[in-house]
């Protein structure tokens, strides 16, 4: 469940503002026309051409979000949170790293749950699980990357989960988890995905396109993240472009190439502060991977970037205290590390 999943019912009188992303790009065509005019149409042409190369999976992207908005396939993420513990765990880690819904949308109904008492453990895991992957994020991964790596990272956002799950169960009983829950919870989201709607209130209707206004959801969330993924890819591509023709690929590989657990352990540190989102991340580290990161390295930033990234961190902060918030990032961060040498060794 990653950060650019849109709801259909929100904010429709200025769907598609200018907004950072579209900003950025313009801003850095711009200083590459004033510095070095002559590379201006190169570095167009190699983003222009990397989104027409991205474009199939881009589309398989945005139709399968508009499917299962509109199908109301939200309500399958509450069957995760029912049963023996250890049980919601696995599916709160597999539903959390598979659905295609982003991480501040469910925030209300995780609010209820644990709320009335359901366990951290398998929230922490849903959590943990759900910034790191989706149906969209592995098709762009897969189309840029490579489909083993983007199987590698879904098993790695799976993984994680579990382990931050089964950890916390674990600990139940010490003093750092309990009462995790902020008094007031209030949600909270630096995304356009925050909508009023109420999630998980209907059963799903798989035939969507016989109710007039699943129809309209549809239409309304496939154009949301067209735009979504172009504008934040479109952002990517110019700045590998750039990334490519400036920074000395020396430098990449003698900071995060090589074999060994340093670089893992830098490139999990770097991806905290330097990612943008899931999307935008995969060309920036096709860049760094093809100027010498090492793989493991471009594993670990993956992972402990999409966890510690604003929108799926302030869906954690909002609702609980911060030694639970602590716990959430050095799960993902000794996660990521881990996921990074198992790929390292297998690659």
């Amino acid at each position: 469940m990653a950060e650019a999943s849109h709801s259909g019912g929100h904010d429709h009188g200025r769907k598609f503002p200018i907004d950072g992303a579209v900003i950025a790009t313009a801003a850095i065509l711009l200083v590459v026309a004033i510095a070095d005019r002559a590379a201006l149409w190169p570095t167009v042409r190699f983003a222009a051409g990397a989104l027409l190369d991205t474009a199939p999976f881009i589309l398989f992207a945005v139709f399968a979000i508009g499917y299962l908005k509109a199908t109301g396939a939200e309500a399958l993420v509450a069957r995760a949170f029912e049963g023996r513990t250890t049980r919601m765990i696995v599916l709160a880690a597999l539903v959390g790293g598979l659905a295609p819904f982003c991480s501040c949308e469910v925030i209300p109904f995780i609010a209820a749950l644990l709320a009335l008492g359901a366990p951290l453990s398998a929230v922490m895991a849903f959590w943990l699980a759900s910034p790191l992957m989706d149906p969209a994020m592995f098709a762009v991964t897969a189309g840029t990357l490579g489909v083993d790596f983007a199987i590698a990272k879904t098993i790695a956002a799976v993984g994680i989960g579990l382990f931050g799950g089964f950890t916390t169960l674990a600990l139940s009983r010490s003093t750092i988890f309990r009462d995790p829950l902020k008094s007031k919870p209030a949600p909270a989201c630096g995304t356009s995905c925050c909508g009023d709607e109420k999630p998980f209130s209907q059963a799903p209707l798989w035939r969507f396109w016989t109710e007039r206004d699943r129809r309209g959801t549809f239409a309304t969330v496939t154009l949301e993240n067209a735009v979504f993924l172009l504008k934040w890819l479109a952002l990517a591509y110019t700045a590998e472009a750039v990334m490519i023709r400036y920074v000395p690929a020396e430098w990449i590989a003698g900071v995060l190439g090589g074999a060994g657990l340093l670089p893992i352990v830098l490139g999990a540190l770097v991806g905290a502060p330097a990612y943008l989102n899931g999307y935008a991340a995969v060309p920036l580290v096709d860049a760094l991977l093809h100027q010498g990161m090492s793989n493991g390295a471009a594993m670990s930033f993956m992972l402990a970037g999409g966890v510690s990234c604003v929108p799926a961190a302030i869906a954690v902060w909002a609702l609980v205290k911060p030694r639970i918030f602590a716990a959430y990032l050095l799960y993902a961060f000794l996660g990521s590390v881990v996921a990074g040498l198992v790929w390292q060794a297998m690659s």
